[in-house]
Formats: C-alpha cells, structure tokens, sequence
C-alpha cells in the first residue's frame, strides 16, 4: 500500500513538474542558442546507438517473418509485412528502449549532479528561473532530437530488413521493395511517427523530473539514474498500449463512418 502511495505521489510530482516546466517555457523569451545545442548534443551522441538498433530491429524481423511465411510460399510479401511490424510496433518500442537508456540516463545524471552541488541553487539566488534557463531548453531539445533519431532509427529498420532479405530469405532488393507501398499505408507510417513523439515525450519528461528533484548527494544521482532507467521503460510500454488503443479505435470510427 506504500508503495503504491509513492508511486501515485511520484506521478502527481511529475504532472505538477511539467506544469511548472511549461509555464516558465511559455513565458519566454525562448533561449534557442541552448535549445539548438541540446538537440545537437542528444543528436550526436546518440546517432550511431539508434541507428545500429534500427537496423538490426528490421534485420531481426526480416528473419522472423521469413520463418513463417516461407511454408506458404509468400516470401514476396515478406518487405511488406516486414517493414509493416516494424514501423508500426516493434520499431518504435524497441529503439525507444535504447534510447532511454542512454540520453534519459545521461540527463538524469547530468541534471541531478547540478541538483546536488547547489549550482540550480545558485541559477536561481542569481534571480534566474533554473526551469526556464535549465530544464525547458533540455526538455525540448529531448523531445525533437529523440523524435528526431526514433525516425532514422525506423528508416535504418528497412535496410536492415532489406539486407537480411538478400542474405537470409534470397530475395533481391527490388523484390523486397516491390511490396512495401502495397502493405505499409499511410495510417501505418503516422501510427509509427505518433508513437515515436509520444515516446519522445515520454522519456523528456522522465529523465528531466528525476534528474531535477535529485537528492542524497552523489548516492542519489545513482538512484535517480536508476529511477529514471524504471520509470522511462514502464512509461514507454505504457504509452505504446495507450497510442496503439487509441489508434485502433480512432481508426475503427474512420473506417466505420
């Protein structure tokens, strides 16, 4: 039962956090020389993880899909149903697992070390607002960069898919390609690009609470990182049943109207 406290406190402290963070944000004036900086820093250091984790991702499905359409003899629908489950589902979840382990974790820590050596105390006995200066250029530098790189990571998807096709199901690149556009409709691609800002959104708030309400000296940067490593995880699964929920059903009323 106290567990469960601390957990709907801790989500009450998270809604009130990004109330606060957006509020300093639409007060302005936006620093776009630190926003611009962070989603280069994100972008860079995380480019090449995402990238490798895509293309894998598509490689992996590719062998899977392979295994259970070559009984019946549909091997030529396997770019389609390949690169389907990817961008709809798999992609998205998989590479978002990655990159929450490395840019909410590294944020956390970064944040939180400031936490603990005073230096947000300082931004804010200087007369500066530290969610305004600090966390609101972080918070949107996260969330393009992440949408950013969960895109390229589900692009990178269907390369690894496509050479996985030629080694591993025999398939040349134009077969595979052929019936990509047949499979993989327009719905499909927005339900891929939806999860992946909602992902984005997800772990830009996670990492950016945790590492500000840090506590307990350098200890509680590592349990902060911790924390974040849970909560960013349970929060993805979550958001991917709630976008995938609310995608079929939007879609249902669409198809049924």
């Amino acid at each position: 039962m106290r567990k469960l406290i601390e957990i709907i406190d801790d989500i009450g402290g998270g809604l009130l956090f990004l109330r606060d963070v957006f509020r300093s944000g639409a007060r302005g004036p936006w620093r776009y020389d630190i926003i611009a900086e962070q989603i280069w820093k994100v972008t860079q250091q995380s480019f090449s993880t995402t990238a490798l984790a895509g293309f894998f991702v598509g490689a992996i499905m590719t062998v899977q899909f392979t295994m259970q359409i070559k009984e019946f003899g549909a091997l030529g629908y396997l770019g389609g149903l390949a690169t389907s489950g990817t961008i709809r589902e798999v992609g998205p979840l998989l590479i978002a697992f990655m990159l929450s382990g490395k840019v909410g974790a590294f944020t956390s820590a970064e944040l939180g070390t400031m936490r603990v050596t005073e230096q947000i105390d300082a931004i804010r006995c200087l007369g500066a607002n530290p969610l305004r200066e600090i966390i609101f250029p972080r918070f949107v530098g996260i969330v393009v960069s992440s949408f950013f790189l969960l895109a390229v990571g589900l692009v990178m998807s269907v390369a690894g898919g496509l050479l996985m096709g030629l080694v591993f199901s025999g398939i040349n690149p134009e077969e595979y390609l052929r019936h990509i556009p047949t499979i993989v409709s327009f719905p499909s691609i927005l339900s891929g690009l939806i999860k992946c800002l909602a992902f984005a959104l997800v772990l830009s708030s996670i990492c950016t609470y945790k590492g500000y309400t840090t506590t307990g000296g350098a200890k509680g940067v590592g349990r902060s990182v911790v924390n974040t490593a849970v909560a960013t995880m349970v929060g993805i699964v979550i958001m991917d049943w709630l976008t995938s929920y609310l995608g079929e059903t939007v879609l249902r009323m669409v198809m049924g109207s």
